[in-house]
């Protein structure tokens, strides 16, 4: 199976930086890609940003380019969520996920990932 665990987390004021972390474990094979999701109260669950393990160029929903940066480290089964320049808007419970996706990479569809970490929550305040 795989796990994915994620971790960095917290609360931060408006215009502040976070970077998540999401370590995967167990049977890495299986998925190409990594994604990361956030789910605020009463919405959708949404992507925010994905990357192949193959290498190629991220994908990032409009409303955070420029501002968050997704990376990872195949060596370490780990990808990355720098987040900068913080709003409000962005408190959400933030999810990493794997799958097996088609390149390129044209959209961040929660249907296409079957591996998914348990969460962390990231509160932005005004």
């Amino acid at each position: 199976q795989v796990q994915l665990v994620e971790s960095g987390g917290g609360s931060v004021q408006a215009g502040g930086s976070l970077r998540l972390s999401c370590a995967a474990s167990g049977y890495t094979w299986r998925y190409n890609c990594m994604a990361w999701f956030r789910q605020a109260p009463g919405k959708e669950r949404e992507g925010v940003a994905a990357i192949l393990t193959s290498g190629g160029s991220p994908l990032y929903a409009d409303s955070v380019k420029g501002r968050f940066t997704i990376s990872r480290d195949n060596a370490k089964n780990t990808v990355y969520l720098q987040m900068s320049g913080l709003e409000p808007e962005d408190t959400a419970m933030y999810f990493c996920a794997a799958g097996a996706i088609s390149a390129p990479i044209s959209t961040i569809s929660p249907n296409m990932y079957i591996y998914w970490g348990q969460g962390t929550q990231v509160t932005v305040s005004s």
